[in-house]
C-alpha cells in the first residue's frame, strides 16, 4: 500500500499545560478528525469503526493524557498495534515545556494541574514528567513549547507534519456577500465594496433576479472593470495567504458588499469562490441577504 493511501494517525500527549490543545487545533485545521482525552484502549475500536464509514476517514489525531483513569491501560499495546498496521501511518507527538514555564501558565490561567488540587508546583510537574517518561521515549517527535509563540508553534508543527504540504489544501477561505444597507458582517477580515460596478438592478429584466442567475452574472462580468478587479484581487489574495500562514492564521474571511446584497456582491462572491476552489483552497460561501 502506498504512503498516500495510508490513514494518518497521530497520538498527541505530553505535559499538562505544554500545548496539547494547540496541537489538536493545528491538526484539526489541517483536516484531521480530532478526539480529546480518549482512553488509548478505545482507539483501536474507533479506527476499526472508521474503516466502515461511507466516506473513509484519512487522518485522525487523539489527545491522550493523565486526565483519564485509563491512561496507562493498554497504552503500549495500542501503540504496538498502530505501528504494526500496514495501512496506517502512525506517529506520537509529545509536547513539553520547562517547569518554570508550566508553573507560570497555570498561575496565569488559575487552573489546577490534573495531579494537584491546589497550587501547581515543581514537584507536581516532575511527578507527571516521570509518569510520562516511557511514552516520551517512544515518541516520534518531541516539541518543546517553552519559548514558542502561537505562530512559531504552528510553524514547528508544519515542519513536522506538513513539510511539503500545499498551503492551499489546508487554508480555508470563507466568502460572504452582503448588502451595505443591512450592515457590514462583523466576522469578516476583508470587506470589498463592489458598488463601483454597474448595477443590474436598473435593468428591468434583471431587477428581480439575483447574482445566482446566469443572466445577472453575464451582465456583471461583461464589464472590464469587474474582470480587472477579480484578476487583481486574485493576485493579492494569493500573495498574502502564505504570509498569513507564516503568522499562524489558517483561514480568511472575505466579504463582498453592494447596495442590497442581491446582484453584484452575489456575483462577485460566487466568482471568487469558484476561483479559490479551482486553486485548491477549502472554501465556504454564504449569501447573507438571499
Amino acid at each position: 500500500m502506498s504512503k498516500e493511501e495510508k490513514m494518518k494517525v497521530v497520538i498527541i500527549s505530553g505535559l499538562s499545560g505544554a500545548g496539547k490543545t494547540h496541537a489538536a487545533d493545528w491538526f484539526e485545521d489541517h483536516g484531521y478528525y480530532c478526539i480529546d482525552n480518549m482512553p488509548p484502549a478505545l482507539i483501536k475500536s474507533f479506527l476499526d469503526l472508521a474503516m466502515f464509514r461511507t466516506i473513509r476517514m484519512t487522518k485522525a489525531a487523539f489527545v491522550v493524557d493523565i486526565r483519564s483513569d485509563e491512561f496507562f491501560s493498554g497504552l503500549n499495546d495500542t501503540i504496538d498495534y498502530l505501528r504494526m498496521r500496514e495501512d496506517i501511518e502512525f506517529s506520537i507527538l509529545f509536547i513539553e515545556a520547562s517547569d518554570s514555564t508550566l508553573i507560570r501558565r497555570y498561575n496565569e490561567t488559575r487552573r489546577n494541574h490534573p495531579l494537584s488540587t491546589g497550587r501547581t508546583s515543581k514537584e507536581v510537574i516532575e511527578k507527571e514528567r516521570s509518569m510520562l517518561a516511557d511514552l516520551r521515549a517512544r515518541a516520534n517527535h518531541v516539541l518543546d513549547t517553552t519559548n514558542l509563540k502561537v505562530a512559531q508553534f504552528n510553524l514547528e508543527m508544519s515542519k513536522l507534519y506538513n513539510p511539503d504540504g500545499d498551503i492551499s489544501s489546508t487554508f480555508a477561505i470563507n466568502v460572504i456577500s452582503f448588502g451595505f444597507k443591512y450592515g457590514i458582517p462583523q466576522e469578516t477580515d476583508m470587506v470589498f465594496d463592489v458598488r463601483f460596478i454597474p448595477n443590474p438592478y436598473y435593468v428591468e429584466s434583471l431587477k428581480h433576479l439575483t447574482g445566482n442567475n446566469k443572466k445577472v452574472q453575464r451582465y456583471v462580468l461583461r464589464h472590464e472593470i469587474a474582470r480587472k478587479f477579480i484578476e487583481q484581487l486574485t493576485v493579492m489574495i494569493d500573495t498574502i495567504i502564505p504570509c498569513y500562514v507564516k503568522e499562524g492564521k489558517n483561514h480568511l474571511n472575505i466579504a463582498f458588499g453592494c447596495t442590497g446584497g442581491q446582484h453584484r456582491s452575489v456575483t462577485l462572491a460566487n466568482e471568487m469562490a469558484r476561483i479559490f476552489r479551482e486553486e485548491g483552497y477549502r472554501v465556504t460561501l454564504e449569501h447573507r441577504e438571499l
